[in-house]
């Protein structure tokens, strides 16, 4: 079984951080608690601007690298 990996975007209209699956990075999202709008970034992907695509790709590679894995702590 696989386990879902999440990433810490704060909502840009209500300041709320929320958990977004690492599935949706690029993606067109709506905070659950106020309702904005905003798109599933964080801040590795925001300082490629030029190659946003390329960027997020890196940063799921990360994520799913740093995965917590049996015995190791949370």
């Amino acid at each position: 079984m696989m386990q879902t990996t999440f990433f810490v975007k704060e909502c840009p209209t209500c300041g709320r951080k929320l958990q977004v699956r690492i599935e949706y990075l690029g993606r067109e999202m709506m905070c659950n608690h106020c309702g904005g709008d905003f798109v599933a970034d964080d801040e590795v992907s925001k300082h490629n601007t030029s190659d946003a695509g390329a960027a997020i790709i890196d940063r799921v590679d990360d994520l799913l690298s740093d995965e917590t894995g049996p015995g190791k702590p949370r």
